[in-house]
């Protein structure tokens, strides 16, 4: 593996990016760093030894990123920006080179409890974060600079919460819902198979990761389309763009939904099951509730038409569930390395099951109250009937 900071680092690697890696860690608190004690009595500070790979598993898990003990670009962003705590360093908005950090979090998490939108949640100091500055600022008097210096600091102390039952941007997620319709049609959905080109993703049981979700998206955009939904597709099958990408993508196409279709593996064979994922730091500010909803809705319309395991809806911080402006929902849909689901897989027609289970789903996300039915019976012709009696 290679020994840059900017790339991976594992078990087993050696060098100054691995000592550098273990420092940052060591410098951590309890709560972002659970089991601190993993790193003590290492013989040699330079290389990732198992302690290590605890360390960095418990730091990902505490992060919501995705737990494999690997230190990649996006886990090593996360470890240098959790050294700052809002105070640390004064925050200026530069286009290209955005301020990133826990600093930042805390900011945005303050200024949506106050009421200013700073958007979601992500600890990057982007437009959205410097607009909500600026609006904070004039409203207390200040010069509205949109950076965050010791004036700004003071002002956020002095103050006491304003907004009571919850974060503003959760609520305002909810009533765009709420006030945009019970109809799925005229909608733009995006659709982000996994991987791509080069980068096969999971090869188990016979199957390509890359080739299942895109054969799955496919089936899901034939019958979005069908109802008069625009999809539009963050990647083709010779193209691998980064999470950032995608996200922007889906904030480019000003999409009412994000869709990321993976499948799953694991070194034991047992493992199965479908999962749903959805951006969640916590339950205040830093979470996305229509998110939640609908990641659960696609979890039981699934469980209930497949038969897959049930592996729970789970809040992450991942890129593409934290970067895009709309919910996202990533889909886990069963283990390759499953004999079981493997095979259920590779059928057309349990395909076709997977994308009457996600279509079904959409649409009850925005029937909310008036959702009566029973998770598992609608069909694509019960949808159509339902537009045209609502159109």
């Amino acid at each position: 593996m290679s020994d840059s900071k900017h790339g991976l680092l594992g078990l087993g690697d050696h060098g100054p990016a691995v000592a550098d890696v273990r420092a940052r860690l060591a410098a951590l608190s309890p709560d972002q760093l659970p089991e601190r004690g993993a790193l003590d009595g290492a013989a040699d500070p330079s290389e990732f030894d198992e302690g290590l790979e605890r360390a960095v598993r418990s730091f990902q898990q505490a992060k919501g990123l995705i737990v494999d003990g690997v230190v990649g670009v996006e886990t090593f962003t996360a470890i240098d920006g959790a050294r700052w705590g809002l105070g640390d360093r004064i925050l200026v908005h530069t286009p290209g080179k955005l301020m990133r950090g826990e600093d930042v979090v805390a900011l945005q998490e303050r200024l949506n409890t106050l009421g200013f939108d700073a958007g979601r949640v992500d600890g990057r100091f982007g437009a959205d974060t410097e607009r909500a500055v600026r609006g904070f600022q004039r409203a207390y008097g200040l010069a509205g600079d949109g950076s965050v210096g010791p004036q700004t600091l003071r002002a956020f102390t002095d103050l006491r919460r304003s907004v009571s039952g919850g974060s503003s941007t959760v609520l305002r997620e909810r009533e765009i819902v709420r006030r945009s319709g019970h109809n799925l049609s005229g909608r733009t959905i995006v659709l982000d198979p996994g991987h791509g080109g080069a980068n096969t993703g999971v090869l188990a049981g016979g199957l390509v990761e890359a080739e299942v979700v895109m054969d799955l998206a496919r089936r899901i955009e034939g019958r979005l389309t069908a109802i008069g939904v625009s999809v539009v597709y963050t990647r083709t099958e010779q193209t691998d763009p980064s999470e950032e990408e995608r996200a922007a993508i889906a904030n480019a196409a000003g999409a009412d939904l994000v869709l990321s279709l993976h499948c799953d593996s694991h070194d034991v064979q047992d493992a199965s099951g479908v999962a749903t994922f959805f951006f969640g730091r916590d339950r205040t500010t830093s979470w996305s509730a229509v998110g939640e909803h609908l990641a659960d809705l696609l979890l039981r319309e699934v469980v209930a038409r497949t038969g897959l395991a049930n592996c729970r809806s789970h809040g992450r911080s991942w890129t593409l569930l934290q970067q895009t402006r709309m919910p996202a929902v990533r889909v886990e849909a069963g283990y390759l390395s499953s004999p079981v689901d493997a095979a259920q897989l590779a059928q057309p027609a349990f395909r076709d099951t997977l994308a009457e289970a996600v279509l079904v789903s959409l649409q009850r996300m925005y029937l909310g109250e008036d959702d009566t039915a029973t998770t598992g019976v609608l069909h694509l012709g019960d949808l159509r009937a339902y537009l045209a009696a609502h159109g």
